[in-house]
């Protein structure tokens, strides 16, 4: 490894540089780059940084790995400039992040960093950012100029706050569960549910990290909705409407970031406005929550009517149930708010599963409000096309399902507008 911001003239190409204050403070990420590269990585101080991507050799970088942390907070600047040198040569960045603000790590992001790591870094983790580099093009497919960057077009209607949204956060138990899949496609069954009085129905993907309701829709990610998150206090209803994107003209969708961020760049008051918004201009309002439990996880909470807990027939489940349900009686907070729906449930004539879902439910105390059947392949072809399943396959029994649980939200919905009348 080279400490300097030149290389010499008989060394093979390096192909990557870590970046930090004293990478000596990062032994994993030692670590991680010797196994990815070898000895064909250098290091380098945010001063030498700044000469060496000026220099000829730089050109055969394929990406540089900033490592900061809490005391780098103060030099922000030096490390904004080798962000931006960076970029202007088109090499990729690569943030590793140890216990940096929220506000600082978007500030990065936002100038062009394309992916962040947290620090210590978690087994493999770096493999699998560097992984997803390679195989991004320089235009993304989905996003502006991308293949598909011409789909999505802002809501036609104008913001007058003259509705009271039904909120319905969707929430996966475990990972696999199917949460964002019966997000999307419970979402559009309820955009369709009337051919003469459909209900004005959103789409909110708050899983800021991994969320894919604009992969499975086929949308763009946009950059104003991370202008919406960073500072939701001057956000209004009209900037908020302008953020999101229709599908087929139907349904209003606001995607996750094109960056991943970390969950906790918002607030439960950022997340609890960005909720008022949507609940005055949509009837319903359907919120693709991430698996994990994070602060703001009870802003969602307290204004949902119902909360969708997905779940499979397994032990991780049950386990990751009895926790979350703990967790939140020991807060105090709604838990009777929680509907149960469990996914790939066993067909009719399997009596040896169903027996199995009754114990569960016993074991846990809880109701099981919702069966849906195994999908199969049609359920991740709909999702690689980007359509929603009552699109590509409407005679799937996930469908059918799906279509009966939108109806019947439909229904409640309607006949407490009535009593409120």
């Amino acid at each position: 490894m080279s400490s300097t911001a030149t290389v010499k003239p008989d060394s093979a190409p390096i192909l990557a540089c870590t970046v930090s204050r004293d990478v000596q403070l990062f032994d994993l990420l030692i670590d991680d780059m010797e196994q990815e590269l070898g000895e064909a990585w250098g290091d380098l101080n945010f001063e030498d940084a700044l000469i060496f991507l000026k220099q000829p050799d730089s050109a055969s970088l394929q990406f540089i790995a900033i490592a900061v942390d809490s005391e780098d907070e103060a030099e922000l600047t030096k490390i904004n400039d080798v962000i931006k040198a960076a970029k202007g040569k088109r090499v990729k960045v690569v943030l590793i992040a140890n216990q940096i603000s929220p506000a600082e790590l978007h500030k990065m992001l936002k100038l062009g960093a394309d992916d962040f790591v947290p620090y210590p870094l978690p087994e493999g983790a770096l493999h699998e950012v560097l992984e997803r580099l390679r195989r991004q093009p320089e235009l993304v497919a989905g996003e502006p100029g991308g293949p598909h960057g011409e789909q999505g077009t802002a809501p036609a209607f104008r913001a007058k706050g003259d509705r009271n949204g039904v909120i319905v956060p969707v929430h996966g138990m475990a990972g696999g569960s199917g949460a964002s899949t019966f997000a999307a496609n419970l979402a559009w069954e309820l955009a369709i549910v009337s051919a003469n009085d459909a209900p004005r129905v959103c789409l909110l993907d708050l899983d800021f990290q991994f969320g894919s309701i604009a992969t499975y829709l086929d949308l763009p990610r946009r950059e104003s909705v991370l202008e919406i998150l960073s500072d939701t206090a001057s956000a209004d209803s009209d900037s908020f409407l302008k953020s999101m994107l229709t599908f087929n003209d139907k349904l209003h969708v606001f995607t996750a970031p094109s960056d991943m961020l970390p969950l906790d760049i918002v607030t439960g008051e950022d997340i609890g406005r960005i909720l008022d918004m949507a609940q005055k201009n949509f009837d319903f309002v359907i919120v693709d929550m991430p698996s994990t439990v994070v602060a703001w996880t009870e802003a969602v909470l307290t204004r949902s009517h119902v909360y969708f807990a997905l779940m499979e027939l397994d032990l991780r489940s049950a386990q990751n149930i009895l926790r979350f349900v703990r967790a939140l009686k020991a807060e105090g907070l709604p838990h009777e708010k929680l509907r149960y729906v469990l996914n790939y449930a066993p067909k009719f004539t399997d009596l040896s599963a169903k027996g199995r879902v009754k114990r569960m439910a016993e074991s846990l105390d809880i109701t099981i409000e919702v069966q849906l059947p195994e999908g199969g392949e049609q359920v991740t072809q709909a999702n690689d096309n980007g359509l929603p399943i009552a699109e590509n396959s409407p005679k799937n029994p996930l469908r059918k399902e799906l279509q009966k649980l939108a109806k019947s939200l439909y229904d409640l919905n309607k006949a407490a507008e009535a009593g409120r009348t």
